[in-house]
């Protein structure tokens, strides 16, 4: 059985609830060792065809690296009749084939294999991965915090945390950042509106890794408040969300200021605004009366009706889409605001999108934001667009339309789950929407349709209605040719 890569800690669930062997592989792309021990581990999944094998990159997927307790990779866990058999930390081959053996049942407890001679195909590659890995420094061999972290490091730590009122450790920048975690960490605190440090923990792997030990927390991003860690992306996402990372600021004197300073840089280079900015007040006040001079701005190159630049092209083919008004400017035409403004932002490209005086980011968050559907939910919150023509959107985005709890591949109710079985069972392609995602959307579409409870299906924009109406049209035979006219 090929190697899959988990997306979810529901899929792992309920495979390992299944009672069938699980192996679990946790990685990361940084470590050479994990590298090698992925090669062995599928080889070895060609072996033992009857057992699931499972890849999870750990620091991306922090929920189940915390169910698991990975505090290093590489990293394997061993399920078998629905709970936790066996560990192993490490980059050790041998052990790791002798150990899916044992779990697998092609051996015994205590009855040693020599990989070579199992009569495995991974036998050859388990040999090479023991050679590669031996000509690895041992430092790097697996990425194992040490069990204490020495006082020189500690002290480190400890300016670091507190190198700013707001400290947050992300994988790149706020401006390049590395993995979507960290990318939401940056777009929270700036709608917060308060200063925050960062830094790079992918620039420096002692910090990295030390980190994890002398906070007690495997995973990245981390937000610290005057050096006390408030938690990673999970934590970060719901204090924001019921109003109480705002208050935690509060708590600890943290004032509003929508500056950043990049740690371990001095003040005033590429990559960090000072507090000040070193702009005349003179071009600030002229910036901020550009960024101010609509709902919707944006700077990009050229105009919307002869952008000079693909990403500026597609920013505005987006916003178009959207139906919003916006007013945009042309950095091409004014070398002076061109080059402020990628100070007064902390932005070193264009384009910039700005809603509501808040600078939303460059092509790619725009982009990635419009897929996810946040773009839509700022313009609703920014009252931009209302909450209806929200919905009127979402109700249209596919000729049939579900709106329902959980994905089509993983249903949280078993009403929904009926609907998508019944859709799929006539052969209907339908687009989806998780009201449990978006509580605005859950709440505002009973009002607007009329209809109290989930799932419920759409037609062309028209509600058709929730499970016992599909249901009892799958039965009359009426499902297929009303969602086909």
């Amino acid at each position: 059985m090929a190697v899959k890569d988990l997306k979810s800690k529901q899929e792992l669930d309920n495979l390992v609830k299944e009672g069938s062997p699980v192996m679990i592989h946790f990685w990361a792309s940084w470590c050479e060792a994990s590298k090698h021990m992925d090669q062995v581990f599928s080889h070895l999944s060609t072996d033992f065809p009857h057992a699931h094998f499972l890849r999870v990159e750990a620091e991306e997927q922090p929920e189940i690296s915390e169910a698991y307790s990975v505090s290093a990779v590489p990293y394997f866990a061993f399920c078998k009749d629905g709970k936790t058999v066996d560990t192993l930390e490490g980059a050790f081959p041998s052990e790791l084939a002798n150990k899916i053996a044992k779990v697998v049942g092609s051996i015994h407890a205590g009855e040693p294999a020599a990989p070579a001679s199992l009569g495995m195909a991974a036998g050859p590659t388990i040999l090479e991965a023991i050679q590669d890995i031996a000509k690895i420094d041992n430092s790097n061999t697996h990425s194992r915090p040490p069990t204490g972290v020495a006082e020189t490091l500690k002290t480190r730590l400890e300016k670091l945390t507190r190198a700013h009122p707001i400290m947050l450790f992300m994988k790149g920048t706020p401006e390049e950042p590395k993995c979507g975690f960290s990318k939401k960490a940056v777009a929270i605190l700036r709608a917060e509106n308060v200063k925050f440090g960062t830094f790079d923990i992918l620039s420096d792997n002692e910090v990295r890794e030390g980190l994890k030990k002398f906070s007690n927390w495997p995973t990245y991003p981390q937000l610290y408040c005057k050096g006390e860690l408030l938690g990673g992306s999970d934590i970060i996402i719901a204090m924001h969300e019921g109003g109480e990372l705002k208050q935690a600021f509060a708590d600890h004197g943290v004032g509003n200021d929508v500056s950043k300073v990049i740690a371990g840089q001095p003040m005033g280079q590429k990559g960090g605004v000072t507090d000040s900015t070193g702009l005349s007040s003179g071009l600030t006040g002229r910036l901020e009366s550009l960024i101010n001079s609509s709902p919707v701005m944006l700077f990009m190159k050229g105009s919307p009706d002869e952008p000079k630049c693909g990403f500026s092209r597609k920013v505005c083919d987006i916003l178009r889409e959207e139906k919003v008004d916006f007013k945009t400017f042309d950095i091409l035409s004014d070398e002076e605001v061109r080059q402020g403004l990628k100070v007064y932002s902390n932005w070193s490209s264009y384009p910039q999108l700005y809603i509501k005086s808040e600078l939303i980011g460059g092509s790619d968050i725009v982009l990635e934001m419009q897929k996810s559907g946040e773009l839509e939910k700022i313009l609703v919150e920014k009252g931009i667009i209302s909450l209806e023509e929200r919905l009127k959107k979402l109700v249209n985005l596919n000729p049939v339309m579900l709106f329902m709890k959980g994905t089509p591949g993983a249903p949280q109710c078993g009403f929904s789950s009926k609907v998508v079985n019944a859709l799929e069972g006539e052969g209907i392609k339908f687009g989806s929407f998780d009201i449990l995602s978006d509580e605005e959307v859950r709440q505002g579409l009973k009002k607007f349709s009329n209809w109290p409870t989930f799932p419920q299906l759409y037609y062309k924009g028209e509600l058709i209605g929730g499970c016992d109406i599909v249901l009892e049209m799958k039965s009359n035979g009426e499902l297929g040719s009303t969602l086909s006219e």
